[in-house]
């Protein structure tokens, strides 16, 4: 088992929201009130996904900031007689432009409009991937989805492993399971927390939808390259809280470095789960775990004292 560096030593982090909504389609803030809020925040990177609408807004962009072209796409299931979506199932799927400028705008595509068809989807999909966009499907629980809507997905290279905004709504933010179903189904993709912020309430009621879930991209420098970079390579992590400060395989073992935390575990492809728990009262800022090379895949789950979770991204160790 080689040495390797999951989360790369050079760069610095930077946080980044990758699902928003805007006035250009649910939102309530602007383009602009979304920039001032989140940079005020700490964050420098924010994917303008507003349904059905290509947003790239390069009056946004400066040194400390970048935005993100991109859109969300939809695809549902027949609506019932009463025309009630509540209990509807749904595809969400972000679509993130990896080279604006040379595109030079884009009129936002939907999907075909036929639920179940998967070799459908998927040439969508497909098509949308061979035009410069990286696909995320986007919160399975909110969408009332199970294993047999997401596992025969292709093309996507992240999915949401926590949605702050559906949090809220029902608890149905975080999806570790779904996650770790499509693994062990052979999709091999990234996970990445957001917000789906659409900012009804202000900041400071506790039923605002921003500034909960983020992803945190480890950079050399902040370009709107180097952010689109990261996203092919997993250079990130996900969370709605604590911080991975360092992530590597040395001699052998998985070598966890991260803000103080009461458990870190290690999931794999199988039932075996490696962890580490702090006593009572006290935290956890780092952890090796020897690895025996047959755990199939290995992501790290910190959880602090207020049941917040990181994230990493899934490794295999066959490569």
């Amino acid at each position: 088992m080689r040495d390797r560096a999951l989360l790369p030593a050079a760069g610095r982090f930077y946080k980044a929201n990758l699902h928003c909504h805007t006035v250009l389609s649910d939102g309530r803030w602007t383009k602009e009130q979304v920039k001032a809020e989140y940079q005020r925040r700490g964050y420098s990177i924010v994917a303008f996904t507003d349904h059905r609408h290509y947003g790239w807004h390069p009056e946004l962009m400066d040194d400390g900031f970048v935005p993100l072209a991109a859109y969300e796409a939809d695809l549902n299931e027949p609506f019932p007689p009463s025309g009630s979506f509540q209990r509807v199932r749904t595809y969400h799927l972000n679509f993130y432009d990896t080279d604006p400028v040379a595109r030079g705008g884009f009129e936002a595509v939907q999907p075909p409009q036929r639920y179940g068809d998967m070799e459908a989807l998927n040439a969508f999909i497909a098509r949308m991937n061979g035009d410069g966009f990286l696909c995320c499907y986007n919160h399975p629980y909110w969408s009332l989805q199970n294993c047999t809507d997401y596992q025969g997905l292709q093309g996507v290279f992240a999915m949401e492993i926590y949605n702050h905004g559906c949090e809220l709504d029902g608890l149905y933010g975080y999806a570790p399971q779904a996650y770790d179903e499509m693994l062990r189904a052979g999709q091999k993709l990234f996970c990445v927390a957001t917000d789906d912020n659409h900012d009804v309430y202000a900041p400071g009621d506790p039923r605002c939808d921003s500034f909960g879930g983020f992803t945190m991209f480890k950079l050399e420098k902040l370009t709107y390259a180097s952010v689109i970079e990261a996203m092919k390579k997993g250079d990130f992590y996900a969370s709605n809280g604590p911080e991975i400060q360092e992530l590597s395989i040395r001699d052998g073992a998985l070598c966890v470095r991260c803000s103080p935390v009461e458990k870190i575990y290690v999931v794999t492809s199988g039932r075996r789960c490696l962890m580490q728990l702090a006593a009572p009262g006290q935290t956890l800022t780092e952890a090796s775990f020897p690895l025996s090379g047959d755990e199939g895949y290995v992501r790290v789950d910190c959880r602090d004292g207020q049941g917040r979770h990181a994230c990493s991204n899934a490794y295999w160790l066959d490569g």
